[in-house]
């Protein structure tokens, strides 16, 4: 018997909001989360100098000092999703089985930070004067290993790493994992940590970042034809996957059920998405072929939507090729236009939206939509969230650099 899957917890660390309700809050009044960055020095900025940076983020609230000295920030921002999954999914872990909780937390960048403080050491004060914590803080499994460690879970401990879609096949292996009956609770998700020097200039080398540095607020646009590249990001997204069957036994609250996942490669590019969005249009239909529902009963799509010429033209060409006409009877929002692109922590991000736009009957709005690009001809719902539409199927879409592609449907909690 295939077990059916539920997300019953919400952990969100943002710039738009901490906590799930001020992050849900901030998505539906359009709230961007853009501003200048503070965390690099001037002379050290690249041409983008902006990012969604989160400037209110204690970590005492969640971690003691010693633990704190010993983590980077990334693993802080997940650390901190953890708990508020936990506390949002009313579990406590001391009073579950522990081999029977796993862990599928990932991210694509890890620990910059880390690495460029422990390189300027190097370089300045000598080998000897390195951390012997670099490693531990560097390497991108340590976010699952903390969680892990901390709530006592000695289920599967994984990190996924397929770069912007990371945190998407985060939750699809979790979810696979719970069908299966391997386990009754995951935490899934990614975090994300990537507003350092180095991956900032890499990006802006690349001439993939914004560099709408005067309107930060306005510099994320998907789909825009005034998009110039989109807008770095840090924050975790960690949601609780439960068994159906583990959920009702404790009368956990339920936001929505997932019903299919799809991941393909394009097999194309390192950074560029197939133009005909073949490889995404794979992965779209295989979480609908797998949660046996026509196309034409979807009813919100959270885009990839980056925010970038190639890719938001790619994704609508998918699209298009899967629903055919009910493609432009389609809700269609990147929210990435407010909470910037986590890289790894964006797809479970963007589920989350999927889980929250269910249970409330809202549809989230793409910001900055001022000018839409004639290739993107879709129903993005421009600037305003809709309130007390239907939203009985939601998709979320991920891609990542290597040619990743993800898909994740989720539908309203039915009994039958």
């Amino acid at each position: 018997m295939v077990e059916r899957v539920v997300i019953t917890g919400i952990g969100i660390v943002s710039s738009v909001g901490i906590g799930k309700e001020e992050f849900w809050r901030g998505i539906v009044q359009g709230r961007s989360g853009v501003k200048r960055v503070t965390r690099i020095s001037e002379a050290q900025q690249p041409a983008s100098k902006i990012a969604a940076e989160i400037t209110d983020f204690d970590a005492t609230k969640w971690m003691e000092p010693k633990q704190i000295k010993r983590t980077d920030r990334f693993i802080q921002l997940a650390i901190a999703g953890s708990y508020l999954a936990l506390e949002d999914a009313k579990l406590d872990s001391s009073t579950l089985d522990p081999q029977r909780v796993g862990v599928v937390v990932g991210s694509a960048a890890g620990g910059f930070q880390s690495i460029e403080d422990q390189f300027r050491v190097l370089m300045n004060k000598g080998p000897d004067r390195c951390s012997p914590m670099t490693v531990p803080m560097l390497i991108v499994n340590m976010a699952a290993g903390w969680i892990s460690m901390i709530h006592n879970a000695q289920g599967p401990n994984l990190c996924t790493v397929t770069a912007c879609a990371t945190s998407a096949h985060s939750v699809g292996d979790a979810y696979r994992l719970i069908q299966r009956g391997e386990v009754d609770v995951m935490f899934a998700g990614g975090s994300e940590a990537p507003i350092t020097s180095l991956v900032m200039s890499g990006f802006s080398s690349a001439r993939t970042l914004s560099t709408r540095n005067d309107e930060p607020e306005k510099a994320s646009r998907p789909f825009d034809q005034d998009r110039d590249g989109f807008v770095i990001g840090e924050g975790a997204a960690i949601l609780i996957l439960e068994s159906l069957s583990h959920a009702l036994k404790r009368g956990a609250p339920i936001y929505a059920e997932m019903v299919g996942y799809g991941s393909t490669a394009d097999a194309f590019d390192i950074v560029q998405p197939r133009p005909d969005g073949a490889g995404a249009a794979r992965a779209i239909e295989q979480a609908i072929k797998e949660a046996n529902v026509k196309p034409e009963a979807i009813n919100y799509i959270n885009a990839h939507g980056t925010s970038t010429w190639l890719g938001d033209k790619a994704e609508t060409r998918a699209i298009k090729s899967v629903f055919g006409p009910h493609a432009k009877k389609l809700m269609i929002s990147s929210t990435k236009s407010m909470t910037g692109h986590l890289l790894g922590a964006a797809g479970a991000l963007e589920a989350a939206v999927c889980a929250l736009a269910i249970k409330d009957s809202i549809a989230p709005p793409t910001i900055n939509l001022d000018n839409p690009d004639s290739e993107c001809d879709l129903d993005y719902v421009p600037h305003k969230a809709r309130k007390n539409v239907p939203i009985n199927l939601a998709l979320s879409n991920s891609f990542g650099f290597g040619g990743h592609n993800c898909s994740l449907l989720f539908c309203k909690y039915s009994k039958n």
